[in-house]
């Protein structure tokens, strides 16, 4: 302490002056010099927080933690340390005199695990009030494929998602019942913030997290495209930090998990020569092929590789990544190969009140076919085992003497059938903070698919299989087609491009006032689809196969009798979408949830009388732990219950020519001399054709027992599509050409929905966790009035024509009132009479051999699962995991066209037939009649997957920072009565639930990953 004696007051009042200023400037200059001080960052658990953001609050100084947690910082005492970590709360730390600080962050009540996106923004779990699933990827499937719908499969309840084993088909992808006829039924995708993108653009390495949107009250916001569900892909973006690097890669090895049951030489033998006939010499030739074996290979191998690196400041950040897969099928010449290139920047400008953002993926991909592969399933089920698949000159088998009857092996390796595909997906966005809680964001997106297609089928075609060669399409409103090859080789070529545009603009307001807090969305959207943009061309009689598809020029079909030039029969089209949406999220004090939205599209495929639709939504929800009764007791850790309502558009699978007037050629007429070509109407216009509307019903209970140790949701929930679009047959007086598309007909989808996760056990070094998730829905048409205009008053239609054997006109499915889309429709099997031949009740009740097609039929089944079931269980202990995967589906019914086809003993002596049909006589034939005998039961329980970990402990020194091995089953073992190769049957479309002998045999799969991380 100092003290100043002074005796004259005005002198030591200038004393006293001078002391005070100087000791001021002292205090001044000791408060600015600056210094440097370090500290580490450690979590709850007193491990190093590593990339963790250190800033000086209101200045740019900033640095972020290494490795071992610490950093080192220039600071002033009486400054202010901000510390920032993924998932944990905002640290503030006082700059004392001291140099050194050890900080402790707590992990945050809002985590990334707490937070969803919900289109156009984000929310917290806790405060939803809608049915959205959200899905982690380390919580989806492990499986060797390049569509990431496949990794969804049983992991979000009241989505049935099924597949086969062919590299290049999607899965068929419907959230809670199919909900029209002619929409292709699945979700709209958007990944990144680009709406509609192309889901096999994206490499499962990665998927940060998958969001399914269920409700109306989640949906609408998307309005238009949003009737059969929304499901969000975020990808991994960089952090703050220094840059990180990984690789995962995989190589699995597959055979096929299923077969046929089919005769074998001896029995063939045995079955015709015991009913009194013979196998021709020509074919019996002292063979036991397995002609499933030879169109397939012994083992299929793939392999996956993603490289990523990441990395950024507190200003920018940036993630890169690299894909390659490489996917052998299981049949001969099948094969997929993908290279994903991906890019993504974030930058902030301008004092941090603009965040700019650049999202770029390039996919190409080359699609190998199996060439006419369901005509090549569909022979190889028939040929008759006592045939060899090469003669003794190398040649192939062949008897030309049975119509329809050709050498499958053959079929594959005189042809080819590849597609080229690339995808080009970018988006630009910019978010800039406004005052007063206003964020406006601008989000411009552009995607472009090109595809390049060839098919040839060599001399050896157009020599052999000149007369009576039939497709095998999928099941549904399409039948078997005559399939001509020209002479000398026959080629097609097409090149097309498709291309869409979007531009997004929203203004959001995010605001707290006491206990409201408010968050509001008002935006507009804009998009242009271009499709269709290209040629297709095709020749015959070429003077070499060598040339293959790659040169038409070198074909001349004007020497090849009545060879027409396929040009295709796709047209150019453009289709535009304009929307208008809003939507408004309040919650009073965490406890009483709103939200609102409304969205106003229009779109040029429909009539110009009704282009516009408003899709509106509402929803509630009741945090019922929050309330003051709830504070003392200890069961419920959360307890929300929620209720909305709310409509959706449909504008999927149609057109910019749906509505409108087509004309077509009908060949030419003489017209003075000349032929001309003649021109006709072949589709009506319908200006008033209008939007398929989704009505959602949803009421839902979010819960949390034991302090979180077990938590679920039900959902239960009522859709309802009105105004379906269905295209009508009609007078051509009332609607020249006879062909109109117009709005009729009702849907609905009513069920239930559980999930449950539970950590029954948790220890120091094991734990246990568990989840289950049942959905259940009931499907039904209300509806099939068609537009009165066009005198259209069907009450059902009869679909599903596969043409087997002896069965012409013969049909599966129908559609009608107060029956699920797809119920199985056919005549009614009554066993044997007294001769040994099939029976089946008619109309009036009697037994008749000879049965009326459509007259006798009866209502047999449906096609829809009623349950659908998913288990998934991870073990862990130290730095082992294990993961099986259960899933299973039941109450649904499988049509076995394949089982019905195989047992048409009436040509048993020329062609091969199913065990099954062992104890019918030749002489029955009507024993393979599409009846309910060919019905059954499509219920399933599957052991999914099946994983090994083992995480490698790791010293922090160390180059690679994580490094983990493991090995995984897929599809190890169906427990199922279904007699088929699968029961996995498609749930998508029209044909559903139909085994028409098309299926891609499934495989069993054996793979070992590594995934390491620098």
């Amino acid at each position: 302490m100092i003290i100043i004696k002074c005796k004259r007051r005005p002198q030591c009042r200038l004393a006293a002056a001078i002391f005070l200023l100087l000791s001021l400037f002292v205090a001044v200059g000791a408060k600015a010099q600056v210094k440097t001080i370090n500290g580490t960052v450690l979590d709850d658990k007193n491990l190093p927080v590593v990339a963790a953001t250190v800033k000086i609050k209101d200045k740019t100084a900033a640095t972020v933690t290494d490795k071992e947690g610490h950093f080192v910082v220039a600071a002033e005492q009486g400054d202010v340390l901000e510390i920032s970590a993924v998932s944990f709360s905002l640290a503030q730390v006082d700059v004392t005199d001291a140099l050194t600080y050890r900080i402790q962050l707590v992990p945050s009540t809002k985590n990334l695990s707490d937070v969803v996106v919900i289109g156009y923004g984000n929310n917290s779990k806790k405060t939803l009030s809608s049915a959205i699933t959200s899905i982690k990827p380390d919580e989806m499937n492990r499986a060797v494929t390049g569509d990431v719908g496949q990794l969804l499969q049983g992991k979000v309840p009241g989505l049935n998602i099924t597949s086969s084993g062919d590299p290049n088909a999607s899965a068929a992808v419907v959230l809670r019942g199919a909900s029209t006829i002619n929409s292709p039924q699945g979700p709209f995708y958007v990944i990144d913030g680009i709406p509609g993108a192309d889901i096999t653009t994206v490499a499962s390495s990665d998927i940060a997290s998958v969001e399914v949107l269920k409700d109306a009250a989640a949906t609408a916001i998307y309005g238009n495209k949003a009737s059969n569900g929304v499901i969000i892909i975020t990808t991994k973006s960089g952090k703050a930090g220094k840059t990180v690097a990984s690789y995962d890669g995989y190589v699995g090895m597959e055979k096929v998990s299923g077969k046929l049951d089919v005769m074998n030489t001896s029995q063939i033998k045995s079955y015709v020569e015991g009913n009194g006939n013979a196998i021709s010499p020509e074919n019996d030739l002292g063979f036991n092929t397995d002609w499933m074996k030879a169109i397939e290979r012994s083992q299929a191998i793939s392999h996956n590789h993603n490289i990523s690196f990441s990395g950024g400041n507190d200003k920018s950040n940036y993630s890169a990544s690299l894909n390659y897969l490489d996917k052998e099928g299981i049949l001969l010449k099948s094969n997929l190969s993908r290279l994903i290139a991906r890019l993504s920047l974030r930058q902030k400008v301008l004092n941090d009140k603009v965040k700019l953002g650049l999202n770029i993926t390039n996919a190409s991909s080359k699609a190998d076919n199996t060439p006419l592969r369901n005509v090549v399933l569909q022979q190889a089920a028939r040929h008759l085992p006592t045939s060899p698949v090469y003669n003794e000159d190398g040649s192939y088998f062949e008897n030309f003497n049975t119509p329809g009857y050709y050498n499958p092996v053959s079929l594959i390796n005189n042809a080819e059938d590849n597609t080229k595909y690339n995808t080009l997906m970018g988006n630009f966005t910019i978010e800039a903070t406004l005052p007063w809680g206003f964020k406006y964001n601008v989000n411009a997106a552009y995607q472009k698919y090109t595809s390049l297609h060839g098919e040839y089928y060599n001399s050896y075609y157009s020599d052999n299989y000149k007369s009576g060669f039939y497709s095998n399409p999928d099941p549904g409103f399409t039948t078997k087609g005559l399939i001509t090859f020209g002479e000398s080789g026959a080629a097609y070529r097409s090149a097309y491009e498709n291309n869409s545009t979007t531009i997004e603009s929203y203004l959001s307001w995010d605001k707290v006032l006491d206990k409201h807090s408010i968050t509001a969305v008002l935006g507009y959207s804009w998009q242009q689809n271009n499709s269709g943009d290209g040629l297709q061309a095709s020749n015959t009689n070429f003077v070499s196969d060598y040339t293959s598809y790659y040169n038409l020029g070198l074909g001349n079909y004007q020497t090849v009798s009545g060879y027409n030039v396929n040009f295709g029969n796709t047209n150019y089209e453009t289709t535009k979408f304009i929307s208008d949406f809003f939507r408004v999220n309040y919650n009073y004090d965490g406890k009483y949830l709103f939200q609102a939205s409304v969205r106003r599209d229009g779109s040029s495929v429909f009539g110009t009388n009704n282009q516009w639709g408003y899709f509106p939504s509402v929803s509630v929800g009741w945090r019922i732990d929050q309330e003051n009764f709830m504070k003392n007791q200890h069961l419920f850790s959360e307890l929300k219950l929620r209720a909305s309502y709310g409509q959706t558009g449909n504008a999927f699978g149609f057109g910019a020519y749906t509505a409108k007037q087509l004309f077509r050629s009908y060949g030419t007429y003489y017209n003075n001399g000349q032929y001309e070509t003649a021109i006709g109407v072949a589709q009506g216009s319908n200006p008033d054709l209008k939007w398929e509307v989704t009505s959602t019903t949803n009421l839902g209970l979010d819960f949390g027992l034991f302090g979180g140790k077990l938590t679920g949701t039900i959902d239960l929930y009522n859709k309802i599509t009105t105004n379906m679009i269905f295209s009508y047959t009609v007078s051509s007086t009332i609607v020249p050409g006879g062909v109109v598309w117009g709005n009729g007909g009702k849907v609905r989808n009513r069920g239930i929905e559980l999930s449950l996760n539970a950590t029954p056990v948790k220890t120091g070094n094991f734990s246990w966790n568990t989840g289950l998730n049942l959905a259940s829905n009931q499907n039904m048409i209300l509806n099939m009035e068609g537009p009165a205009k066009y005198g259209v008053n069907s009450d059902s239609i009869r679909y599903t024509q596969p043409d087997g054997p002896g069965q012409t006109n013969s049909t599966l499915q129908i559609l009608k009132v107060g029956y699920p889309i797809g119920e199985f429709f056919t005549l009614q099997y009554e066993g044997k009479d007294a001769d040994g031949n099939s029976q089946f009740r008619s109309k009036d009740g009697s037994l008749t051999t000879s049965p009326d097609i459509g007259a006798d039929y009866v209502y047999a089944g449906s096609p829809h699962p009623k349950v659908l079931l998913g288990w998934t269980n991870t073990i862990s202990y130290k730095n082992f995991d294990v993961n099986f995967f259960f899933r299973g589906s039941f109450g649904s019914k499988i049509f076995n066209v394949t089982k019905a086809d195989l047992s048409y003993t009436v040509n048993a002596a020329v062609n091969n037939i199913s065990t099954y049909a062992k104890q019918d006589k030749m002489t029955d034939a009507k024993n393979n009649a599409y009846s309910t005998r060919y019905i059954e039961s499509g219920n399933y329980v599957r052991l999914d997957n099946a994983t090994l970990g083992y995480k490698v402990p790791l010293k922090n020194t160390a180059a690679i920072k994580g490094l983990k091995f493991y090995l995984t089953a897929n599809n190890l073992f169906v427990i199922t009565k279904y007699t088929g190769i699968d029961p996995e049957i498609n749930q998508g479309g029209v044909g559903l639930g139909v085994d028409g002998n098309n299926f891609y045999p499934k495989t069993r799969t054996l793979v070992f990953g590594v995934n390491i991380g620098f």
